[in-house]
């Protein structure tokens, strides 16, 4: 099969009895390297992540998606109250954690 007929999912001269699943079959390799190359990757992430929010006790030092270091004070159903550098608490949404921010808080 000419590949210039691959790309334009055109039949060859001469085959117009082929086509079905053939015609199709360029179109469906793309979708599944999508799906496999970008939409599994961020379902798997999306997952790991709601884990990680659901797992958060008092006590954990986190970082936001702002970038602010802190730890846990107090744990609602949506919103995490966290105290940061000063003793300064702020009250967040629960959806704003990004990571765990032990690593980087280091001992305080």
């Amino acid at each position: 099969m000419n590949f210039l007929n691959i790309l334009l999912m055109t039949s060859p001269e001469g085959s117009e009895g082929q086509g079905g699943i053939m015609s199709f079959l360029p179109l469906i390799l793309i979708v599944l390297v999508f799906y496999l190359f970008f939409i599994r990757p961020q379902m798997k992430k999306t997952k790991d992540q709601k884990k990680y929010r659901e797992a958060l006790k008092k006590g954990d030092k986190i970082v936001t998606i702002g970038g602010i270091y802190g730890k846990i004070i107090e744990i609602q159903d949506e919103t995490i109250t966290i105290e940061v550098e000063g003793q300064n608490r702020l009250k967040i949404a629960k959806s704003a954690v990004a990571m765990d921010g032990s690593s980087q808080l280091g001992a305080k």
